[in-house]
Formats: structure tokens, sequence, C-alpha cells
């Protein structure tokens, strides 16, 4: 039984994601030596880098994200190309910061799980729906793509299938089950939404009573403050120790860090993490 995690990177005109996802292989690299990580992306994997990844999975039957800025319609395809026969995926602006190998125990009772409970930087449970209300007004299950798992079976193959359905035709699906707050875009969050809704398996794939698997959602409007600003990195100061630590304000983070902002990695955070990784 072979279990890993998988990042899907495609770089756009502003934002590198597969630099962020070389940081996140760095810091799992650091905190969880076991688990390996693949990428799939047909953007170059720096030298440097690529000996952080188990695999460098080329994007299959052509990129169906060619003109999007998003970059999310190629991930239905994590599925048939994962190596692993479990998987969890995650967003590429996150930073795993402890050792999350216990998860699995939890994760492994469920054919697919998604998280449904994330936290502000203090540790608090959010509790807004400034980001949600698409998912309130319709009435779809509260879940996160940034952090989710599977294991190779039917339930799981059926909302790929699903998944993939709904990403093709986003504004058919969305007309009919997302009319309230209509996105104006694809969203993964709101088609996986969807697909598990139109499966009836929310309450086999998710758990809100568990405090994780979760993450740390860095959002601006999640952290509880009276005066929102455009950037959390405006905001409040960050501290990275040369053990790569993170320090927001006061407050030491673990877990998972999703960090949203590409502007968070800067030169420094960058070195620190390469030097902790042995990555030259």
């Amino acid at each position: 039984m072979t279990r890993g995690i998988v990042v899907v990177a495609q770089n756009n005109k502003t934002e590198n994601y597969v630099e962020q996802a070389c940081l996140l292989a760095m810091s799992l690299s650091i905190t969880n030596t076991d688990t390996p990580i693949s990428i799939m992306t047909d953007d170059d994997v720096p030298t440097e880098y690529q000996s952080l990844f188990d695999k460098i999975i080329p994007i299959p039957w052509s990129d169906s994200a060619k003109t999007s800025q998003w970059k999310i319609e190629n991930r239905w395809k994590v599925y048939h190309v994962t190596p692993y026969d479990e998987t969890i995926v995650m967003d590429t602006d996150m930073l795993v910061l402890q050792d999350i190998s216990n998860w699995w125990k939890v994760l492994e009772n469920y054919p697919l799980f998604f998280t449904t409970n994330v936290y502000t930087y203090r540790g608090e449970l959010v509790d807004n729906n400034y980001y949600r209300k698409t998912f309130v007004s319709n009435d779809l299950p509260n879940i996160y793509t940034g952090f989710y798992y599977f294991k190779k079976n039917d339930t799981s193959l059926k909302f790929f299938e699903w998944l993939e359905l709904i990403i093709k035709n986003w504004e058919l699906f969305y007309g009919q089950l997302a009319t309230k707050d209509y996105p104006k875009w694809c969203s993964i969050d709101v088609s996986a939404a969807i697909a598990i809704k139109i499966m009836g398996i929310e309450n086999h794939v998710t758990n809100s009573k568990i405090k994780y698997p979760s993450f740390t959602h860095m959002k601006p409007a999640t952290q509880k403050w009276f005066h929102v600003p455009e950037k959390w990195t405006n905001k409040i100061e960050t501290y990275v120790n040369k053990d790569c630590e993170i320090k927001i304000g006061n407050y030491y983070q673990s877990g998972i860090f999703h960090y949203t902002e590409n502007n968070f990695i800067s030169e420094s955070v960058l070195s620190k993490f390469k030097v902790k990784a042995n990555v030259w």
C-alpha cells in the first residue's frame, strides 16, 4: 500500500505555482521525510528542486487550462495519474510544518475525505461565510479542496468522473445548482461540492466534528480582524527562523499553513527552506 501527496502546478502570467510546489516539497522533506510528493505539471521544474519530487508527471490528454487564470481545469485528472494507492491532494501555496503521518490513520477510514473546518493563524475555527456565500445560499457541502484525500475505489472514481463533467460544463451545472451568489468563473471548491451533492455522499466524505485533517487558512477576511486588509501580509509581521518555524504576529504556526499570497515567498523565506532542506 503506497501513500503520498500530489500537487497540480501550472504557472500563469502572475503566479509561479511550480515555485510554490517546490517550497511545499521542501517543507515536507523537513517535517515528513517518509512521505513522498509528486507534481503534475507541464511547466519546467528547476533542476535544483527535481530531487524533492517522487514523480514529475506531465499533464495528460492535453492542457484544458491553457486560457485559464486559475488553472483548475486539469485537476480532475489527479485520480488517473497518481502513483499512489492513497493520495492527499494539496494546493501548492501550502507548507507542512509538523509531522502529519498520523493523519493517514484518520483518512484511511474514508473512501474520499474533504476538509470542512479551517482555522485562523491564532488557531480559531473560521466561522464566517465571507468567501463561502455560494455554499451557504445553495446548500452545498462546505468543503475545501486545498486539502483532500482519496483512495482508489469506485466512490472516488465516480466522484472524479462527475468532477470532470462539471468542470467541462460548469456554467450549466452552476446554473442549476449554484444559482444564488452565482460564481463568475469555474471554482474547484464549488465544482467538487456539486459533485458531492449530486452523489449524495457528504456524510461519507466529511466530518465536521474532528479537528484534523485541516489547515490554517490565511485569507484576510477569515482572520476575524475588525479592519480587513486587501492582503494579510500587509497587516501583520511574519517571522521565519533558521529551522523554518513560522511565527505570524505572536503565534507560532503548526500543521498545514495555507499562506494564499505569493508575496509570502520572499527571497529570505525561500533561502531558509533551501538551507534546511539541503537544496542547492
